[in-house]
């Protein structure tokens, strides 16, 4: 097939671009590359199989040829990017996803919407399936961007609805891996780099929160699973295995080999005192669960911030 991935300079999307290539399709990626880098991609360049487009999905997206599937990750996902940007990140949930769902409808394509465990806010559902509607606070700091995605989620529906479009909605929790950048303001990259450099860890709260951490490369299986499944209703892609932030904190340490302690500061407003994704329906659906392990997926994690950012 012919694929567009919208935000494919960005993580999650660059890892997306070079799996969707190693299983025979061809791919354009679109990006606008606020967040984004061509360095994720630049390994991709020159294959006749393979193009990049520097564009704003928010504007009229004019693509010649046909196309068979898009996948919408377009998006600032980390709270430092939409807290810096949270203009564009609700343009991008909503005039974004409207622009690529304007454009599956005109090439005849299916369309994966990326959203997020976000839209279930700080739930008081655990762990969280996709029946459970949320809980979001939709004038916080936060909300720039979980009420994006539940917007992009609604206007997907509206367009299967509506004008029959092929739609698929994969909620995303915690992906780490290769590729995240060291100022992305994530646990993940934060502990590293701290742990790297021998500081104290930075452990917000009093660090009984809890997060699921899913690899990269799981992640990029769901997806694609997802689009080759012709399921429409929301699934979640992530890993079920579930520890809490502090719990984390060491296990980052005693694999960077590095001593520093524990600081802890105040937990942000908003932020999810809890956070692990039920997968039963990925199972049954998809025959998807993710097979790396954390402790396996942190090598070469960390070797990426150890060489190729902190080089």
């Amino acid at each position: 097939m012919r694929i567009l991935v919208t935000g494919g300079a960005g993580f999650i999307g660059s890892h997306l671009c070079e799996r969707l290539l190693e299983i025979g399709h061809k791919v354009v990626a679109l990006d606008n590359l606020i967040t984004g880098s061509t360095d994720n991609i630049a390994h991709l360049s020159g294959r006749g199989d393979f193009s990049f487009i520097r564009h704003d999905v928010t504007e009229y997206i004019y693509l010649q040829g046909p196309v068979d599937f898009i996948f919408h990750l377009a998006s600032p996902a980390s709270p430092v990017d939409y807290l810096a940007y949270p203009i564009q990140t609700l343009k991008v949930g909503a005039l974004g996803t409207h622009k690529a769902l304007g454009l599956a409808r005109e090439k005849g394509a299916g369309i994966l919407l990326a959203s997020t465990s976000e839209v279930y806010g700080d739930p008081l559902v655990h762990p969280q399936p996709e029946s459970y509607w949320g809980n979001v606070n939709p004038v916080g700091p936060r909300g720039v961007y979980d009420e994006a995605k539940r917007f992009a989620e609604a206007l997907v529906f509206a367009y299967h609805r509506t004008h029959g479009v092929d739609t698929r909605v994969a909620r995303i929790f915690n992906t780490y891996g290769p590729r995240m950048r060291a100022e992305d303001g994530r646990v993940v990259p934060a502990f590293i780099c701290q742990a790297l450099d021998g500081r104290d860890l930075t452990v917000f709260g009093d660090g009984t929160q809890t997060r699921s951490f899913c690899f990269v490369s799981d992640t990029v299986n769901g997806l694609i699973r997802l689009m080759e499944s012709g399921f429409h209703e929301p699934v979640n892609i992530g890993n079920p295995h579930e520890m809490t932030i502090v719990s984390f904190a060491r296990l980052i340490q005693k694999a960077v080999g590095k001593g520093g302690g524990i600081r802890f500061d105040p937990l942000p407003l908003d932020d999810p005192k809890i956070r692990r994704p039920d997968i039963s329906r990925a199972r049954e659906v998809l025959g998807w669960e993710p097979v790396v392990s954390l402790e396996e997926g942190l090598i070469p994690t960390i070797e990426h911030f150890r060489t190729a950012v902190r080089k």
